[in-house]
């Protein structure tokens, strides 16, 4: 595929993942490469931001086509933590409003595990949403002991 074409394939994935997230009150933190980040806080998600946070993991993924009869047009792997984290504004000169902290980091790992078509959730996020999901045991670099976390297929 050109330029062109990837182009157009990575606006296309950050119109429809803006789209799902925003109607889940997600806060899209970033779009680098074929990457979005977002996060959910009770103070704009509401009190059931870590159940919206599945769920908006879940219609992303069906977004791009996972479960539908012509398939997905993007490859695209989910993953979802929660936890503590600092939300606000960093740097000087040029300013980014964040989330950082250890859930942002193992987030950011679990993702990186997540296969096309899969929903990884932290096991505590939001279990009654995933009890009939696999359990997936992962070890994330940088982080001591593995992750026991809940995993999807859509």
């Amino acid at each position: 595929a050109s330029a062109v074409d990837f182009a157009a394939l990575l606006n296309r994935f950050y119109a429809t993942a803006t789209r799902v997230l925003l109607r889940h009150d997600a806060i899209i933190d970033k779009l680098i490469g074929d990457e979005v980040m977002a996060f959910f806080v009770r103070g704009v998600s509401g009190p059931d931001y870590r159940r919206r946070a599945v769920l908006a993991g879940r219609e992303l993924l069906e977004a791009v086509g996972y479960g539908s009869a012509d398939g997905p047009w993007l490859s695209v792997g989910v993953a979802v933590n929660a936890g503590e984290a600092y939300v606000g504004n960093v740097g000087a000169a040029v300013v980014d409003f964040t989330a950082l902290g250890d859930p942002v980091n193992v987030a950011a790992r679990m993702q990186q595990h997540a296969a096309g078509g899969e929903l990884i959730v932290a096991s505590g996020v939001a279990d009654d949403l995933m009890n009939d999901a696999a359990r997936r045991a992962l070890t994330l670099r940088g982080h001591g002991r593995a992750v026991d976390t809940w995993v999807a297929r859509i």
